[in-house]
Formats: structure tokens, C-alpha cells, sequence
């Protein structure tokens, strides 16, 4: 009777910081967004020249995640990259906004709209299934460095309807990064983790913004 008891408590309790840390994840989530957009502002006036140098920052700073999420004393420090990363990519992508913003702001509230469906959708499926997503996880991340190299051979090869199919692949390949992504959330209760897995769906729903920016714009850059 005791031991049911304890195990009741237990479940509760794991029940219970998982909801916290989906909660303390999704507020990340959202202060990032908010930087990425103050980040945007302030580098309206940039030359494309600073995208490559905040780009490099933005990857100094998620590499050095990787390391102070694993010290437990390290979340302060891993919370205040998340916001640089999100603010470094702002300025990274603030030339780009700007150009559809100017030419056609249509394609932004589009591209807007149909990342915010998608996260929400491929994200909820990944929540609520009971499948391990580990194996997809891996598939999407090789098919995701296949897909880097075809978007190089584009570049010097022209493929008929080829940014569009570059495009397509992008988003399948992002629909299974964000569902293992989002079942991490479920079948994890460390809040530790919060800052990265945060940083993993910023960069899920931005990839996953880009691509949709693509098929909107019918994939002039």
C-alpha cells in the first residue's frame, strides 16, 4: 500500500515538472522570438556584409549551449545565450526582412501564419504520441545534412522547380525535428534543460519560417 503510494507521489511529481518545464520551455521560446524581432529592428540598417558575422556568432553561442547545459549550475548562463542567439539571428536576418518587408510584406504575414500552424500542429503530434521519435530524430537530422549539400549543387547547378523542392524536403525533414523535439518535452522533467530544447524549436520554427518564405515568394531571395 505504501509503495503505491510512493509511486503515486513520484508519478505526480515527474507529471508535475514536466508541465513546468514545458511551460518554462515555451516562455523561452517566446522571449527568444522577442529578441530575434528586436534584433531584426535594430539591424534594419545593416549591409548584408554583418549577416555572415552575426550568423558566426549566433553558432559560437549555440555550440557553447551544448557544453552549459550539461553543468547543472550553468542554466543562468545557458538562458542568457538563448537570447543572444535569438538576437544575433535577428540581426543576421534583418537585411532579409527588410527586403520582403519593403517588396512584398504580404509574404512575411504568410510565411508568418503558416509557420505558426505548422509548429502548432507537427508539435502537438509530437506531444501527444507515445512512439519513440529517436529513430525519426536521426533520419531528419542525416536527411537534413543531404539536403545542405543539394542546396550547395543548386547554387552552381540549375535544377528545374529546384528551390521548390528544396523547400518542400526542407519542411518534411523540420516536421519530424520539431514532433521529437516537442516529445521531449513530454518524456523529459529536467528544467535544466529548458534553454536548450528552447533553442532547438526557435531554430525548428525559423527554418521552418524561411522555407515557407521560399514557397510564398515563389523562390526568388
Amino acid at each position: 500500500m505504501s509503495s503505491s503510494l510512493a509511486y503515486g507521489s513520484y508519478g505526480s511529481a515527474t507529471q508535475d515538472r514536466t508541465r513546468t518545464l514545458f511551460g518554462q520551455t515555451m516562455g523561452y521560446v517566446a522571449v527568444t522570438a522577442g529578441f530575434f524581432a528586436l534584433g531584426s529592428y535594430l539591424g534594419r540598417n545593416l549591409s548584408q556584409g554583418w549577416t555572415f558575422v552575426w550568423f558566426i556568432v549566433a553558432i559560437a553561442c549555440l555550440i557553447t549551449m551544448n557544453f552549459t547545459a550539461r553543468r547543472s549550475r550553468s542554466g543562468s548562463l545557458s538562458t542568457v545565450l538563448l537570447f543572444v542567439v535569438g538576437t544575433a539571428l535577428g540581426l543576421a536576418m534583418a537585411p532579409l526582412l527588410v527586403y520582403y518587408a519593403t517588396t512584398s510584406p504580404r509574404t512575411l504575414w504568410e510565411a508568418g501564419g503558416a509557420t505558426a500552424l505548422f509548429i502548432a500542429g507537427f508539435g502537438a503530434a509530437g506531444y501527444a504520441t507515445r512512439r519513440d521519435l529517436s529513430g525519426l530524430a536521426r533520419v531528419s537530422f542525416w536527411a537534413l545534412v543531404a539536403l545542405i549539400v543539394f542546396g550547395i549543387v543548386l547554387i552552381f547547378v540549375h535544377i528545374p522547380h529546384g528551390e521548390l523542392i528544396y523547400s518542400v524536403l526542407g519542411l518534411v525533414i523540420f516536421a519530424g525535428l520539431t514532433m521529437f523535439d516537442f516529445q521531449r518535452l513530454r518524456r523529459s522533467s529536467d528544467l535544466d534543460s529548458a534553454p536548450l530544447i528552447a533553442a532547438n524549436i526557435f531554430l525548428d520554427a525559423l527554418n521552418v519560417f524561411l522555407f515557407f518564405l521560399r514557397i510564398f515568394s515563389g523562390g526568388r531571395d
